[in-house]
């Protein structure tokens, strides 16, 4: 016995090694003696080594815990196991759903306590890490390699509390999830679990394809280990799907639902136009075949029909040209045959000809066949064929394979039907070696390795809780498992041709001899014309006539495609112009070709050809390019979205194309990106918007800036991205240059004075028209405390009519001038920087006082008029040397009159308030304030508790 062997049955037969037992499979690519280990259990054929040696320790009953996918399926495999020794007994788990039967079982010889449980599908969830989950928190390229991890969601803790806990009174861990990549994967999700609370767990993997007793016992009797390739091809999977799903999702929805007035969708505001790497190639097929259609022009036609009457019936026969599209050409041949009305027969051909029946039934075959024979939706047919499964009636219905296993004992099952009293009789025939009618199926070329071809598994005449879809597609999956066991239906076919005045003209008739599997077959036919005797030379004068299914069901809840009564699928205006859209760009990303390349890899994973990783790195770089390219394009998006919608007056939302700045230092989230206002206006602004406000007002004087790639060395947290400045000359001292690469952080001392100069230089000039720049900014960086007010500068001369512009301590921006006591002029609000609306109070102790108020209802701003009256400058004479006294002066009287009480309402988020918003200055440094009502620098007045009193 080679050495590698005996290791393998040393370290299996150990109790105190059964820990290795779970690292080696989690890991089947270490070159290790482990790594081997897995190998030689993944690819031995022999059977493991017996189970009653791998108990984990004692000699008494194995605790053993079995995890199934359902609760259904649970409590199925916990009745038939429990059978033989009886007393199954059921408590409730941490979920009510799933509970946990206990009772009995002898494995390999060995006595085992069984305890039964189970999850509810998937237990883990695949998803990106909470700063990347918000649409607005990132840009949809950064999705493709932003971090991901798998958790168990909240709805699901009771589940994996259960786990937990029966675990750790257990040696053994069963695996009872279904046998396809899928239900691999969920079985990993479950060992995390199990092994995280107990590591000396030894786990097994049962193997089954119907809930019948004899599967079930022959599973629990033959464990496997769980197969870690297949689990592998579903994370790469779920991973490629999320990443492109989610970035294009976002990329269209976010582009295109504000720009459009979508009428297909009702309440266009909450849309989501998703993409899917399964779903929209679906609806590219619904398209196509809509464009085939459309583009076909109808033309008239002519052809030319005679029919044979004789004592033996009526034969008909077709003109070999089939029809000509030119009318006269078409007359001028059917007058011929008119005038020399003699047919001679010049040929008749009889060959035997053989209908086989259908392969062994897989699961897109039996959505086919329903929708075709029932008018059931592939939807509806594989729900009721989960419930059919999980009630034990037939085998597992999701699967790829049409042909089985030699293994497969095929008579025992049609023995089963013999007593049904619509088909019964046939199963006899079927089973009679007199009748000759027994032919093994035919093999339909597809194996997924995991289930076999669905077929009956109990005999039933009709339950009585079934509907007439159970009962249906009960009965078409027990007639077609019969069909596929007979012989071919058998036929004997005519073919007669015939000559009319140098005009070629054939008939074709068939007889069946033996009907065979269309007997049970019922919703198969092959009918067929009985042509009367004809010999080659008979000739006869004739008389002529001239004469003239999980991707479908989101397709239509996203209102891309529509299905009428016929089950014919449309596409809608929407789904047409998405598709229009990148077919105009070149990809090809509604067709199946994706797809299909895709699940070629997931293949590859599962067979070892191919790493996970290395799947997941290529299709993501192909993809992110695909995006990246159709982003660059979108233009042709709106294009084929403006031929079907008119565009909407909403404004867009085109977050997802501005440029990162640097990190938002207030929420630690999101990212902060430069935007340029309608108005013109330039700001850095935080992605997690209206959840952080966090954001830096550019000065007025910038007429362009764009993001470079240049990273400062000195601000933190980091990058920062420097930021190209072009200001317009006329709204800056001369000293400066219009072109300036500066940086937001806090760092860059010039970007400090223009903004500084930006913000009070139109006060300074109108007193002082030559005063130099570096003093303007000294003397407002020591005179004034508020570093939030961003009010354009104007140079000497603009005002000429004695007006100055108004810098309102009380917090916000003003365009509001005053001459000669006569007042005109507007308020902005110093959050948005949106015009401001001027109304009346009307509660008793302000009726009649005017307000102004942000536009924007999520905005607080809040200024009462007079304060705004009272606040501005009088005349030309409000700085000059004492510009710098009345500037700290103006500061300290705003101040006092915040902690004294003063009417009116502070601006929303100056500083951070108490919901933990922050508003910076563009310089990047915090804004203080405090709550003038009570002094509290912790809240702004808006929620004050001292309000009102």
């Amino acid at each position: 016995m080679p050495p590698s062997t005996l290791l393998l049955q040393s370290r299996l037969s150990a109790p105190k090694e059964a820990a290795v037992n779970y690292l080696t499979f989690m890991d089947p690519a270490k070159e290790s003696l482990e790594g081997l280990l897995f190998l030689l259990l993944r690819f031995s054929s022999a059977s493991p080594p017996p189970l009653a040696m791998h108990h984990g320790g004692g000699g008494g009953a194995i605790r053993v815990l079995n995890v199934a996918e359902k609760p259904s399926v649970a409590k199925s495999v916990a009745e038939i196991l429990s059978r033989p020794s009886g007393g199954m007994r059921s408590r409730e788990g941490r979920s009510r759903y799933n509970r946990v039967f206990e009772f009995d079982y002898s494995i390999g010889g060995r006595a085992c306590h069984m305890l039964v449980t189970s999850v509810t599908g998937h237990l883990m969830e695949l998803e990106f890490d909470d700063r990347f989950r918000r649409w607005h928190s990132c840009d949809p390229a950064d999705l493709f390699h932003a971090p991901v991890r798998k958790s168990v969601p909240q709805d699901k803790q009771d589940i994996k509390r259960t786990l937990e806990e029966e675990a750790r009174k257990c040696q053994w861990l069963v695996l009872w999830l279904d046998c396809d990549r899928e239900g691999e994967n969920i079985a990993y999700e479950v060992i995390d679990i199990c092994a995280g609370a107990n590591s000396r767990l030894n786990i097994w993997r049962a193997r089954f394809s119907a809930l019948i007793d004899r599967e079930i016992h022959e599973a629990v009797q033959h464990l496997d280990r769980p197969n870690k390739l297949f689990a592998d091809a579903v994370d790469a999977r779920q991973e490629i799907d999320l990443r492109i799903g989610a970035s294009f999702t976002r990329f269209q929805t976010v582009l295109l639902k504000d720009a459009f007035v979508l009428d297909d969708t009702g309440d266009d505001r909450n849309i989501i136009l998703s993409y899917g790497p399964c779903q929209f190639p679906t609806l590219g097929f619904i398209v196509e075949r809509f464009w085939e259609i459309q583009a076909h022009e109808p033309e008239e036609f002519w052809t030319i029909n005679c029919s044979h009457t004789s004592d033996e019936g009526t034969a008909s026969f077709g003109w070999i040209r089939g029809h000509l599209f030119d009318y006269s050409s078409a007359v001028v041949i059917y007058e011929m045959c008119v005038k020399e009305p003699m047919a001679t027969v010049q040929n008749v051909r009889n060959q035997e000809k053989l209908k086989y029946p259908p392969y062994p039934l897989s699961t897109i075959e039996l959505q086919k066949r329903a929708s075709r024979y029932f008018r059931m939706s592939s939807e509806h047919t594989m729900k009721v064929a989960e419930e059919l499964y999980q009630a034990g009636f037939i085998s597992y219905p999701r699967t790829e394979t049409d042909n089985f296993s030699p293994n497969i004992d095929l008579h025992s099952i049609v023995h089963e039907q013999v007593a049904h009293p619509n088909w019964g009789i046939y199963a006899q025939r079927l089973l009679d070696p007199e009748a000759r009618l027994w032919r093994n199926p035919s093999n339909g070329g597809h194996d997924d390795k995991a289930h076999p071809p669905i077929h009956p598994t109990k005999f039933s005449a009709g339950e009585t809780n079934w509907t007439d879809n159970h009962k249906r597609l009960y009965e078409l999956v027990v007639r077609h498992f019969l069909a596929f066991c007979s012989q071919p239906a058998v036929g004997a076919e005519t073919t007669v041709e015939i000559n009319i005045a140098g005009e070629q003209f054939n008939a074709s008739g068939r007889v069946v001899l033996a009907k065979n599997y269309l007997d049970v077959y019922r919703f198969d036919s092959w009918g067929g014309t009985l042509l009367p005797t004809y010999i080659i030379g008979q000739q006869a004068g004739i008389g002529t006539d001239a004469t003239m299914h999980d991707h479908i069901k989101k397709l239509l809840d996203r209102c891309y495609a529509t299905k009428n009564a016929n089950t014919r699928f449309s596409p809608t205006n929407l789904g047409e112009a998405l598709v229009m859209g990148y077919n105009e760009m070149g990809y090809e990303l509604w067709k199946p070709y994706l797809r299909s390349m895709m699940e070629a890899d997931m293949k590859s994973v599962s067979i070892g050809t191919k790493s996970k990783s290395e799947v997941l790195e290529n299709c993501l770089q192909q993809m992110k390019a695909c995006f990246l390219d159709a982003r660059a394009n979108k233009v042709k998006l709106f294009d084929a979205m403006g031929t079907f919608f008119a565009r909407s007056s909403r404004p867009v939302n085109e977050t997802q194309n501005v440029e990162t700045v640097r990190p938002c230092a207030a929420c630690n989230e999101s990212e902060m990106f430069l935007k340029q206002r309608p108005t013109g206006e330039f700001m850095v602004g935080c992605r997690g918007f209206p959840q952080c406000r966090n954001a830096v007002w550019l000065p007025r004087s910038l007429s362009e800036a764009a993001v470079t790639d240049q990273v400062c060395p000195t601000c933190a947290p980091g990058p920062v991205y420097k930021i190209q400045f072009k200001f317009r000359r006329r709204d800056i001292p001369p000293n400066f240059d219009v072109d300036h690469l500066g940086c937001i952080g806090g760092c860059d001392d010039i970007l400090k004075e223009l903004m500084e100069i930006s913000r009070f230089g139109s006060h300074s000039q109108t007193a002082t028209p030559a005063r130099n720049p570096n003093q303007t900014a000294s003397g407002v960086r020591q005179g004034s405390s508020r570093q939030d007010l961003h009010t354009s500068f104007h140079p000497a001369g603009q005002f000429t009519n004695g007006q100055t512009p108004v810098v309102n301590p009380q917090g916000f921006r003003s365009t509001h001038t005053q001459s000669s006591g006569n007042a005109s002029g507007q308020v902005h609000c110093t959050s948005c920087g949106e015009p401001c609306v001027l109304r009346t109070a009307n509660t008793e102790a302000n009726r009649g006082r005017k307000f102004y108020k942000c536009q924007d209802p999520s905005c607080g701003f809040f200024a009462w008029e007079d304060d705004v009256e009272n606040s501005a400058p009088r005349g030309r004479g409000g700085r000059g040397r004492r510009g710098r006294s009345s500037s700290r002066q103006s500061s300290e009287s705003a101040s006092a009159g915040r902690r004294g009480g003063t009417q009116g309402r502070g601006r929303r988020g100056r500083g951070r308030n108490a919901d933990g918003m922050m508003f910076v200055a563009a310089t990047g440094e915090p804004v203080h304030g405090s709550c003038f009502i009570c002094g509290d620098p912790t809240h702004f007045a808006n929620v004050c508790p001292n309000r009102g009193r």
